[in-house]
């Protein structure tokens, strides 16, 4: 389903283009299981592997949420909400409204933000998706006393377990025992998906089932769509943009800038953000991601990406239909000058106003990438996001780093528990 249009990069790669013999190397050492990391590949078949497990009581468990509850928060930080959040935004519609809220806690520490929410559920009845794998991550921890203490003000100490829902390990760590000493309603992480790769687990799901979107059209696609992608061939889209961003990031373009003239699409550029920063970056390597909002971040980062340093590459995500229409009216007396567009679609002058950036840029000496699916829907999500997962660790074992882990994650950790005095942490 995923299209890869190379065009506005290959000019800036020598004669020979890029070498697909690496990125089948990075397939068959993924495939395999021979490279590091390869106890956190289950993303793989976690499609197939939540079909035929969870996805049952997931729909149940979101349905018994959308009966009861006018608000869901969501508890998490990183690929614990990232996910989650990217879809809901991405597929928000006025079809699922009546849908419960969803606001999302514990991927900071700003108290402000936490009073906001609170301020925001106000009296309305709601329920709690916690989802850590051990429990003991500083800003989903705190932020679930909160939340769970206001459960229990509000319907009592047995009431709230019935709206408390668990998303963490299967057997361990303080979430499940906590969960499973007060009768919570528990869905596991699976041990071998890092968090970064989990969206179409519980962690993702869940939520999703809630804001209500079609999981069950999700991971049908994703099963479709991983399996298109274990085509070993450069026809392979994710070969493509592997290969490709890779040849660029040695000929000196270490920035991405992953772009989408859809606003809804913000956090999708965030989820890919983890997915790249925290697989990529290590061992002193790897290409930095970043992300805009397409057109208003023309009139701001617009005068960088066209004059600034030549160190970038730009991939541009699109959707070849839109899923509603508006025409440019006409004015009398043409007051604005804008006449000369009356009667067009505005998905029709977005488009050109896509490809006159994309000319200016590859111009001005940005390579750029075109990645497309057909709609702003279900299958266009999970496509975008089995895409992306397997050109990242394709990608990351043609650098030759462990796309898998995150080590660097930790030394902030034990600097803030040091300071914080955290028993042990001195």
């Amino acid at each position: 389903m995923v299209k890869v249009d190379l065009s506005g990069a290959l000019g800036f790669l020598n004669s020979a283009g890029p070498d697909y013999s690496l990125a089948a190397e990075a397939h068959r050492t993924l495939a395999d299981g021979s490279g590091p990391g390869s106890e956190f590949t289950g993303w793989l078949t976690l499609p197939q592997l939540i079909k035929d497990t969870e996805l049952k009581s997931i729909v149940a468990a979101a349905e018994r949420i959308r009966k009861n509850s006018e608000a869901l928060v969501v508890i998490g930080i990183g690929g614990s909400y990232l996910g989650a959040r990217a879809a809901i935004e991405l597929l928000a519609s006025p079809e699922r409204a009546g849908s419960p809220d969803v606001y999302f806690s514990g991927c900071g520490l700003s108290p402000d933000a936490l009073n906001e929410t609170i301020a925001a559920i106000g009296d309305r009845d709601f329920s709690v998706n916690v989802i850590s794998k051990s429990g003991t991550t500083l800003e989903p921890a705190l932020s679930f006393r909160v939340f769970k203490g206001l459960l229990e003000q509000k319907y009592g100490a047995a009431g709230a377990r019935k709206r408390i829902y668990a998303t963490t390990d299967a057997h361990r760590g303080a979430l499940k025992s906590l969960a499973d000493a007060e009768g919570c309603e528990c869905f596991v992480v699976p041990d071998d998906v890092g968090g970064r790769y989990s969206v179409l687990s519980a962690v993702g799901l869940l939520p999703m089932a809630v804001a209500g979107i079609d999981v069950r059209r999700v991971i049908d696609a994703a099963i479709k769509e991983m399996q298109e992608l274990d085509l070993r061939s450069p026809e392979n889209p994710a070969w493509q943009y592997a290969a490709v961003r890779q040849a660029l990031y040695r000929g000196g373009r270490g920035i991405e800038i992953l772009g989408c003239y859809e606003p809804r699409f913000r956090f999708m550029g965030e989820w890919w953000k983890q997915l790249y920063g925290e697989s990529e970056g290590k061992n002193g390597v790897g290409v930095f991601p970043a992300s805009v909002e397409l057109t208003a971040d023309l009139h701001s980062m617009g005068q960088y990406i066209q004059d600034g340093p030549r160190t970038m590459m730009e991939t541009i995500v699109s959707f070849d239909e839109d899923l509603t229409k508006f025409e440019v009216p006409f004015a009398m007396g043409d007051p604005d000058g804008l006449n000369y567009l009356a009667g067009r679609g505005f998905g029709e002058v977005c488009r050109i106003a896509r490809d006159a950036v994309k000319a200016a840029h590859i111009s001005g000496g940005v390579p750029n990438i075109g990645v497309s699916v057909p709609r702003r829907d279900e299958e266009g999500f999970a496509a975008l996001v089995c895409f992306f997962e397997m050109a990242c660790a394709i990608s990351g074992y043609i650098s030759g780093v462990n796309p898998f882990d995150q080590p660097g994650v930790e030394a902030y950790k034990k600097n803030m528990f040091k300071m914080l005095g955290k028993p042990g942490a001195e």
